[in-house]
């Protein structure tokens, strides 16, 4: 069993910037990857940016390139993503996630654990 408490979010303007943490605990934190994904109203739910369990490959939807960094450190069971410029369009509902086997890093259903979830709201 593995749980996910997240924290940060909330309400920013147009061209702010704002940075979600994930805490992890449960297992061992550094052996799996780990993702951000996003889910705004009436949408589905959308792949943002993955980590590897190491640190060393990282994954981003072409939505966040270049304006998001997803990190982690496996001292603190913590992975991060620090938005900058951000835009309307990025509101939505923020989710970090643990992979603890194989497949795709962009497919949520690889994914086997979820944290609760955190508000983004960019305002225009």
């Amino acid at each position: 069993q593995v749980q996910l408490v997240q924290s940060g979010g909330g309400l920013v303007q147009a061209g702010g910037s704002l940075r979600l943490s994930c805490a992890a605990s449960g297992r061992t934190f550094s052996t799996y990857a780990m993702g951000w994904f996003r889910q705004a109203p009436g949408k589905e739910r959308e792949f943002v940016a993955a980590v590897t369990a190491t640190g060393g490959t990282t994954l981003y939807a072409d939505s966040a390139k270049g304006r998001f960094t997803i990190s982690r450190d496996n001292g603190k069971n913590s992975v991060y993503l620090q938005m900058n410029s951000l835009k309307p369009e990025d509101t939505a509902v923020y989710y970090c996630a643990v992979r603890l086997g194989l497949g795709d890093m962009r497919r949520w259903n690889t994914y086997n654990y979820w944290g609760q979830g955190t508000q983004v709201t960019v305002s225009s």
